[in-house]
């Protein structure tokens, strides 16, 4: 769960950095970035690890919810659960739940059409991503539906990350509170960057 957890918070990193080409490129840039995501070999070696890692996690995330109800099958008469813990914690099978719905949804009206889907092609023959992500993101119920799953995956980021850490044994007094912090501030800067890449195509991009 830690291992395909870290994977998947470095892989949104290199995501979000061609992602941002909708914002400081153009449509030549984004098509040829795409592109070559899905030929250059390295990558299409990586993309299967990817697949791999997410597939795993959401296994081992449900498995552990799961063992986590069977663990206390009767809830505690009382209980103060955000005396010791943080709502994002307590939530993290509900996070992930929707992260996955958002995931499947997103794969589908990006990574299946370029995959396998009839897609235009720009004027120097690459198939035309640029076009087909700026339609979807200038429905205003898209880029809402988007704005709000970042939000959520925010939240769980903020738990996963430095839990990651911790289940790995990865927990000292020195270096834990740096690792919650940069937890932190990456469970905030990167789903609010990718927030903001589809507002910004909702209002400044016109096709």
């Amino acid at each position: 769960m830690s291992l395909t957890g870290l994977f998947l918070i470095l892989f949104l990193v290199v995501h979000l950095a061609g992602n941002l080409q909708l914002i400081f490129g153009d449509q030549q840039a984004f098509n040829e970035y795409t592109e070559f995501m899905v030929t250059f070999p390295l990558i299409k070696i990586t993309s299967y690890l990817l697949y791999a890692s997410i597939l795993l996690h959401v296994i081992d995330g449900f498995l552990l919810a799961r063992q986590n109800r069977a663990a206390r099958p009767v809830k505690y008469a009382k209980n103060n659960a955000s005396a010791n813990s943080s709502w994002a914690s307590r939530s993290m099978a509900l996070l992930g739940t929707i992260t996955l719905i958002f995931l499947i949804i997103h794969m589908k009206s990006f990574w299946f059409e370029m995959k396998f889907g009839t897609m235009p092609v720009d004027e120097n023959g690459l198939k035309d991503m640029w076009t087909i992500t700026v339609s979807a993101f200038q429905q205003w119920w898209y880029t809402a539906f988007y704005v709000l799953a970042m939000i959520f995956l925010g939240f769980h980021l903020s738990h996963g990350f430095q839990s990651a850490f911790q289940t790995l044994g990865i927990n000292h007094p020195k270096y834990t509170p740096a690792i919650k912090m940069i937890g932190a501030i990456y469970s905030i800067i990167i789903p609010a960057l990718f927030a903001i890449i589809p507002i910004y195509v909702y209002f400044a991009i016109e096709i």
